[in-house]
């Protein structure tokens, strides 16, 4: 109940959410509220104009898309500092370090960008591969170029970024870390793209866009189960993605679905597919039906590696991969693969960062994309029974 001589924001009769608006406008337009300032937080509106949870957050967003305030998630409401900045073209930033480690990077970056000209919206993309400075020295590594990019998206002061964590390097997922929490200190939204933070089947507190890799992990292990393989391996390079336990555990759910107990442990090989000696001790002392690779470039490595030790794919192992590369045609035995939808998750990703724009404060979530089998002679289907 409120006291005689506190005015709230009702009074006039409006609704109540206008009212919160009206009341909060004219304290920011009298300057009372200055450049930058932090406003009230949703609980506080609440206790003071006796209203429910929702209605001042109705409140606050309308004063958002008048452009006079802006809500970052996990640090609080401001009043806009610059207003004239409401008036110049909304910028996007694309951080994926590694896109040239796979071309579906590249695809969905690419999809992104134009499905950002299309909403009216800039994009800033620059590759932080390192190689070599214009002065013929050598660049930082990958991870400091993505914190140097970070900075400068920072300081740009854009209203989005869209970022694939670091994998296959032990200070991957430290510097990946870092970099969100900086944008997220900044007040600059973060969509995930492709790969979370945090271990499968833990989640980050981030949006994220990739292919539902747990399904397709199942429709791989189900397809070589109907081709009779029951003694599947499945190959990974150290420090992967976590987009690869969640296909280890699709693969592991098509196994128990038909009665295979036991998978794991034993069947996961981590290493260097290129490394002779190691394919020698794992495919050639040991005896499997079939191998799983983690993607693409792994399966086609481990197929070179096979043929310079006198194996035959699919006659000797079945393999096969996921992400549908180019290269998954031209290796000398078209390989079986998992299509990655690039243009769904580069869809759903623009589409998580419009949610997350018009709602900060939204819980997280994780946008999936439907995988697509393609079959081709590495996994031995035409291969007599």
């Amino acid at each position: 109940m409120t006291t005689p001589n506190k005015k709230t924001a009702d009074d006039s009769g409006e609704p109540k959410y206008q009212a919160i608006a009206a009341w909060l406008r004219e304290k920011i337009l009298a300057g009372e509220y200055q450049g930058a300032q932090r406003l009230p937080s949703e609980a506080a509106l609440v206790s003071r104009h006796g209203v429910s949870r929702p209605t001042a957050a109705r409140a606050l967003q309308e004063l958002v898309r008048e452009k006079l305030i802006e809500r970052r998630a996990g640090v609080g409401t401001f009043v806009v500092e610059n207003p004239e900045r409401s008036t110049r073209q909304r910028e996007f930033g694309l951080l994926t370090p590694q896109w040239e480690t796979t071309e579906i990077f590249e695809k969905i970056c690419a999809q992104l960008a134009g499905l950002a000209r299309a909403h009216g919206f800039g994009m800033i993309w620059e590759s932080a591969r390192p190689g070599v400075t214009p002065h013929g020295k050598a660049a930082k590594p990958e991870g400091a170029q993505a914190e140097r990019l970070c900075a400068e998206f920072i300081k740009q002061k854009l209203d989005g970024v869209f970022f694939a964590p670091l994998e296959l390097s032990e200070s991957g997922r430290e510097t990946s870390l870092r970099i969100t929490s900086q944008l997220q200190q900044a007040g600059i939204p973060v969509v995930l793209i492709d790969r979370d933070l945090a271990d499968f089947p833990e989640r980050s507190a981030f949006d994220i866009a990739s292919m539902d890799n747990v399904a397709a992990g199942s429709l791989i292990g189900s397809h070589l189960l109907k081709l009779g393989c029951r003694r599947i391996a499945f190959f990974s390079r150290p420090l992967s993605a976590p987009t690869v336990a969640a296909r280890i555990a699709g693969v592991r759910e098509a196994m128990a679905s038909a009665g295979i107990e036991g998978w794991g442990r034993n069947s996961l090989i981590e290493g260097n597919p290129s490394d002779e000696a190691l394919v020698k001790r794992v495919f050639v002392r040991q005896r499997w039906d079939a191998c799983v690779c983690a993607n693409d470039s792994t399966a086609a490595r481990l197929m070179q590696t096979l043929l310079r030790l006198g194996l035959s794919v699919p006659r000797d192992l079945r393999v096969a991969g996921f992400d549908d590369a180019k290269y998954a045609t031209l290796v000398a035995v078209p390989l079986t693969t998992v299509h990655q939808p690039c243009e769904e998750i580069a869809s759903l990703a623009f589409d998580a960062m419009l949610r997350r724009l018009a709602n900060p404060l939204a819980p997280s979530c994780a946008f999936l994309a439907s995988p697509r089998l393609v079959v081709r002679e590495s996994c031995g289907t035409y291969l007599p029974r």
